[in-house]
């Protein structure tokens, strides 16, 4: 299919693989999408600037690119910088289309219905957009697709209006007459109220006027603050709107000071904050932020979990907004009629963005047509190269932060023993981005394209947690080997169908099967099964790791993670497991009960495990450190030894010479296990780890989830 990106300061249509429909949500054939002359002409431009002028206006990302770096080591991480630019980003945030095919768990829509669509990254330039069912609402009969694609922008002008609560008589200003200003202005006289609106631009002060504002001021030929007050019998507004943007601090201090005392005044565009005591508080002036769309705007469980709010609780949603907004132009109460151009075809979409930019234009939005009979394509062709049996081609599932940033680097250091053939992502753009960029053979958004290529030798699977053991399963029976990050599998049931697929071949025989426990691999490790590799006594070990606090909204904590315990803790159940060389034979766990919300029992807790042996091994796992604070220690004793591992950086041991270990940066493994695979692929005589181990250290995390759960 067609999508927009935006890459080094200019906009490109490429053809990449259909997104398939998720289960809370709808695949729509777009029809026509709607161009933010605002943010998407910002980001435009943004991506053509040099590294170091974006990280001046983009400081929140520098401090996320300075954490990788210092987890994963600075050139991997402007390797993956690096190739995050040139391959473009998808952009878009507003369409309307038809749905041609439903999520497994969709109430109340059906395939034909028209819809409108709305957020950043969803509602993409696109033929073809996947949909969680909260971001999509029916276009009614009155309405055109045309009309109706310009949904985004009308609910967050909707989300604007109601912020400023306006009753029936008011005065209210609204500050720039921009897309979102000649919206608002036109629900605010459709509520009763009169609207006084500011431009600098004469030709959005006549459209204003033409769509019925009462008043309109030009701030370059007249104080509009003084203004106003003439003409609110010298009280001032009782609400202003500032639909502005610049980063001047000017125009959020005037709207303070057009208000009357008592007033609201409330922020939609982007403007400077740099903000005056004097302008608020002898008026005890009201200041609101209206975010986006309206309540559920960044609320994953909303957006993408398709959990809506009770109307009795929440009366006007960002769905709800969108649909009030549809029956707005419906009812002719917004009057779009001079406000949009001619539609550009999807292929002129340079175009289109140009027009924008265009100050002789009258009108203020740009739309994007699209074909109705464009084919649903979701494996693109990139190359041709000869398939060598020399090397284990790859077939990549899920090609996310952890795959881009650690396993593909790694396969580029081991190219004689690996080679991409493909790349499996949820979204068709980024397949598409990293196959080109790892020179795969092909990008797609299809996993059964994967299992059914007939060269794909090995099936690295790097998807959220919960899809891990059905792909892994579902690979098994194509006859693929399998490398699954961690962890194996979420549930016992999951477990148990793995073990049956292997418990019904003959022995030794099924393709090969490694889950992504690398930390046994690591120098650090292996450094300390060598200083005690002659012990006559039991082990003990005390591993402690600063896990960091994440949010309890993240995914990670959602069914899709399954919890910090069985996504991340069972790598230490591994590490156990391969520094004992015995088998685990009782599990104790406990967990902290916090008095706050935003912790969690299975990130906050101690487990110990006994082994066959008579070795005893404890974990203290927490998110209550500070995160400048070192993640990983580890000390452990047998023998009249001691070995402490500090973060997988060094090992100095106590009670014997010449074992320690060290390196510049952390070294946990996953370089080597990539290196342990592919000498397991080419004699498989003996896997990295055994199915046994694997199937051990997962029911060990499942135990310690079941104990802490009860504590």
């Amino acid at each position: 299919m067609k999508q927009v990106l935006i890459k080094g300061g200019g906009v490109i249509v490429e053809n990449v693989p259909a997104p398939h429909v998720g289960d809370r949500n709808i695949l729509v054939r777009v029809e026509y999408s709607c161009i933010s002359a605002g943010t998407e002409l910002s980001g435009v431009s943004m991506s053509g600037m040099p590294l170091y002028r974006r990280a001046l206006k983009q400081p929140e990302n520098v401090a996320r690119v300075l954490e990788m770096m210092r987890d994963q080591g600075v050139k991997r991480t402007m390797d993956r910088v690096r190739g995050k630019l040139s391959a473009g980003s998808p952009t878009g945030y507003s369409a309307a289309g038809r749905i041609i095919a439903l999520g497994s768990r969709v109430e109340g829509f059906s395939v034909g219905d028209r819809v409108a669509c709305a957020g950043a990254g969803i509602a993409n330039h696109a033929e073809l957009i996947d949909v969680p069912v909260n971001l999509a609402v029916r276009i009614p009969d009155q309405v055109s697709s045309e009309h109706a694609s310009t949904v985004t922008l009308g609910a967050i002008a909707l989300q604007g209006v109601r912020r400023a609560a306006p009753t029936l008589g008011e005065t209210v200003v609204v500050v720039g007459l921009g897309v979102l200003g000649q919206m608002t202005a036109q629900m605010l006289t459709a509520n009763g109220c009169r609207v006084i609106g500011t431009d600098i631009a004469q030709d959005r002060l006549k459209l204003a006027r033409d769509k019925g504002i009462w008043r309109t001021i030009d701030p370059t030929d007249q104080d509009y603050v003084a203004q106003v007050r003439r003409l609110t019998d010298g009280y001032g507004a009782d609400a202003v709107i500032v639909t502005a943007a610049t980063p001047s601090d000017e125009v959020i201090s005037q709207a303070f000071q057009a208000c009357r005392k008592k007033g609201r005044a409330i922020l939609v565009g982007d403007v400077g904050l740099g903000l005056k005591r004097s302008d608020i508080y002898a008026k005890e002036l009201d200041f609101l932020v209206s975010t986006s769309y309206g309540p559920g705007r960044y609320d994953p469980a909303y957006e993408e979990g398709g959990q809506d709010y009770p109307i009795a609780f929440v009366r006007w949603t960002e769905n709800r907004n969108m649909a009030a907004y549809l029956d707005l132009i419906a009812s002719g109460a917004i009057n779009l009629e001079g406000l949009i151009a001619e539609p550009f075809p999807v292929d002129q979409a340079d175009a289109a963005y140009s027009a924008l930019k265009n100050k002789e234009r009258n009108e203020l939005i740009v739309l994007l047509k699209y074909d109705e009979e464009a084919p649903v394509t979701r494996r693109v062709e990139l190359r041709s190269t000869p398939v060598s049996r020399d090397t284990i081609n790859v077939g990549l599932a899920g090609a996310g932060g952890f795959a881009q940033g650690m396993h593909l680097p790694n396969m580029v250091k081991l190219r004689e023993h690996f080679r991409l053939r493909a790349v499996m992502s949820r979204t068709g753009s980024n397949a598409k981005a990293i196959a080109t960029q790892y020179e795969a053979n092909f990008a797609t958004t299809d996993y059964d394209e994967l299992l059914s290529d007939g060269d794909i030798d090995l099936v690295i699977i790097a998807t959220r947690h919960n899809l891990h053991a059905p792909m892994v399963l579902k690979a098994l029976e194509a006859g693929k080997s399998v490398f699954v990050e961690k962890p194996l599998a979420l549930t016992e049931d999951e477990l148990s169908a793995i073990e049956n697929f292997y418990n019904g071949l003959p022995a030794g025989k099924g393709p090969l099967l490694m889950t992504g426990f690398n930390r046994r691999f690591s120098p650090a490790i292996r450094a300390i099964q060598k200083g005690f590799a002659e012990r006559s006594t039991p082990l003990m070990a005390t591993y402690r790791m600063n896990a960091g606090y994440i949010p309890t909204d993240h995914w990670v904590h959602t069914e899709e993670g399954g919890g910090r315990n069985i996504g991340e803790a069972c790598h230490i159940y591994d590490t156990f497991r391969a520094l004992v060389g015995a088998p685990i034979v009782d599990v104790t766990a406990r967990a902290i009960q916090p008095q706050g919300n935003q912790w969690r029992r299975n990130d906050n807790f101690t487990a110990v495990l006994s082994f066959e042996d008579g070795s005893v091994c404890s974990l203290t796992y927490t998110a209550l450190g500070d995160k400048s604070h070192p993640k990983e220690r580890m000390d452990v004793f047998a023998d009249g030894k001691v070995a402490e591992l500090d973060d997988y950086q060094s090992v100095r041991f106590s009670g014997l010479k010449k074992a320690s270990w060290s390196a510049g940066s952390a070294q946990k493994g996953q370089f080597e296990e990539l290196e342990a695979l592919a000498a397991a692929m080419k004699s498989p005589s003996t896997w990295p780890i055994s199915l046994k181990e694997q199937l051990e250290v997962s029911r060990a995390a499942l135990a310690v989830e079941s104990q802490i759960a009860k504590t």
